[in-house]
């Protein structure tokens, strides 16, 4: 009678297992989207992390995930190649992926779902390295920015501005953020390029290490001369001296936009709950990095998208009573 009732047992237990793998089987996963960022040092990755938070909440079906990247040329490519489903990227290495332009022999179907915040080109030294200005540069050892990276294509036309050449008259080093941070901490490098939003936790980090001194290089007077080689691109802008320990006075610099940018083949609805989500949710990213309560709707210009919109992104704008001009 055990057995038997023990068999019975068995049975039933197997029989409610298998209904349940029936019922887990039944319920749809969700789709994973990838965010392109950049590195762990700058503003992107934190930001794309918060923004796929967001998403696993508020999009129903839907996870997302923020993965470490050399920055905007890698983002779009990424995107381009199917890869990565949103990026994060300067209008400037947008426009040159749309028109197949310096890192991208092919154009690529990228769109824009929203115009983000700006970012600042950081020329960025410490006492003792007798660097003034950009044209000091000639010689030293620099990091133009990681490779696959916005902050490499920005410097290159910097240091064009400034009449050198990127491959002969600097002994160039290519490192994120971090890396430069940690370079120029153990005197390996004596300048570093850097483009992100404001503040940017590396440089922070920089500014509060004991015995070194914080030094930014004013480059607001190259701008004019950058943006009649590659179009109305720049603009010039400051950094205030409170922004970074050990900065004397305010930065004369130059910034470009970022804007979320997607595959053009993207389904109108999943674009259309992406823009609307960037925009309406920014309080909430603006608890990971203070940059997104600069993603507001009256920065929603053609002019500063720089790449053609996604159908979707323009309906919502429409529907949000937003004019995009």
């Amino acid at each position: 009678m055990r057995v038997r009732v023990w068999a019975a047992g068995a049975v039933v237990a197997a029989a409610a297992m298998a209904a349940g793998f029936a019922v887990q089987a039944q319920q749809p996963q969700p789709k994973a989207l990838i965010i392109a960022t950049g590195g762990t040092g700058g503003v992107y990755y934190p930001m794309g992390g918060g923004f796929g938070n967001i998403i696993g909440k508020e999009m129903p079906g839907f996870s997302a995930t923020a993965q470490v990247t050399g920055g905007s040329v890698a983002n779009l490519q990424l995107v381009g190649s199917g890869k990565a489903d949103i990026a994060f990227t300067q209008v400037d290495a947008a426009w040159d992926a749309v028109n197949g332009k310096d890192k991208f022999p092919q154009k690529l179907g990228i769109r824009a779902l929203a115009v983000l915040y700006p970012n600042h080109m950081h020329l960025v030294t410490v006492d003792g390295t007798n660097i003034e200005k950009p044209e000091d540069l000639k010689g030293r050892r620099v990091s133009t920015g990681s490779p696959g990276s916005a902050t490499e294509v920005y410097a290159n036309r910097v240091l064009e501005a400034a009449g050198l050449n990127h491959e002969k008259d600097i002994r160039k080093e290519r490192l994120g953020v971090a890396e430069s941070v940690n370079a120029i901490k153990d005197r390996k490098i004596d300048a570093f390029f850097w483009v992100g939003g404001l503040p940017t936790a590396a440089v922070t980090d920089l500014g509060a290490t004991p015995n070194v001194k914080l030094k930014m290089i004013d480059i607001a007077q190259l701008t004019k001369k950058m943006n009649e080689k590659y179009g109305p691109l720049y603009a010039e802008a400051v950094i205030p001296k409170e922004m970074y320990k050990g900065m004397d006075k305010d930065n004369r610099n130059n910034s470009v936009w970022n804007i979320l940018a997607v595959r053009d083949d993207m389904p109108d609805d999943l674009a259309y709950a992406i823009t609307k989500l960037i925009i309406e949710k920014r309080d909430d990213l603006a608890l990971v990095h203070k940059e997104a309560l600069n993603i507001k709707p009256e920065w929603q210009t053609t002019n500063r998208a720089g790449v053609p919109w996604h159908p979707a992104a323009l309906k919502y704008f429409k529907d949000a009573g937003i004019k995009v001009e």
